[in-house]
């Protein structure tokens, strides 16, 4: 009788990582660091963080965790090394990516990744959960491609579901749910999704001075987006053709946000 054949299960990533900035001296430093499998932290500067996924992209199965806290009077910028890939899913499974951020009293975090790569066959469940004290500052950019153009892609077949919940004070003030599933490039080339574009993202400004940025946020976008400020935030959504286009667009937009401040030097390698 022949044995049966072993089917050894496909290895997945199921990791964490979590920073706290603590104020020290009049200056912000990392107070607490723990990263575990392939998610890690590198510090180009001590208020600044980039995150790695050492696995060099996502498939169907992986799960990521990222928390960040400031506590009070700090101020940080995280971005990553390179844009996520999300590759292929086989058997149905997603992927999924969780990030929680806390924004103590008189805190300020610029949450800055650069984008999503979403490829063929792809399927990712994102869910971004955000709470900021009364006096504290939020800027939170996620930028999404599907595909690349140059590369003559198209995303026939995927699924992306993205969930935001940003709490100000304990109040609940931006509730985001963004899901496209089947054939995706159709569904943005609709005028109401995409217009064509392959390369969207999202901004969500929580602090005191956001009414006051809007029209400057505006003036950057240009017809490549819109922008509106309610409810103790600013939100402003971009669509371009490309990723390159994209980052044209949201360069100066996020420097008006930040006060002059450049993005992160990555962005630019």
């Amino acid at each position: 009788m022949l044995d049966k054949p072993i089917v050894v299960p496909m290895q997945r990533s199921d990791d964490c990582c979590r920073i706290e900035f603590k104020r020290r001296a009049g200056q912000t430093v990392v107070d607490r660091l723990y990263q575990a499998g392939c998610c890690k932290a590198r510090f180009s500067a001590a208020d600044e963080a980039v995150l790695i996924n050492t696995a060099g992209g996502l498939t169907g199965g992986d799960h990521l965790s990222w928390t960040v806290r400031l506590k009070e009077r700090t101020a940080a910028t995280i971005t990553t090394q390179a844009c996520e890939k999300i590759y292929r899913s086989a058997g149905g499974v997603s992927a999924q990516v969780e990030t929680n951020l806390h924004v103590e009293a008189q805190a300020s975090l610029f949450w800055l990744p650069q984008e999503t790569i979403l490829f063929n066959g792809s399927d990712l469940v994102r869910r971004i959960e955000a709470d900021v004290a009364d006096t504290g500052e939020l800027l939170c950019l996620e930028a999404r491609a599907f595909g690349r153009k140059a590369m003559g892609e198209e995303i026939t077949q995927a699924r992306f579901a993205d969930r935001w919940r940003i709490r100000l004070g304990g109040r609940l003030i931006h509730a985001d749910d963004l899901r496209l599933e089947g054939d995706v490039a159709a569904q943005l080339r609709r005028p109401a999704i995409a217009r064509g574009g392959m390369a969207i993202a999202t901004i969500a400004y929580v602090s005191r001075l956001c009414e006051a940025k809007l029209d400057c946020v505006r003036a950057c976008l240009g017809e490549g987006g819109g922008a509106s400020a309610f409810s103790g935030k600013l939100l402003a959504r971009v669509v371009a053709g490309d990723s390159y286009q994209l980052r044209k667009i949201l360069c100066p937009a996020l420097e008006c946000l930040t006060g002059g401040k450049p993005v992160p030097k990555v962005w630019a390698i």
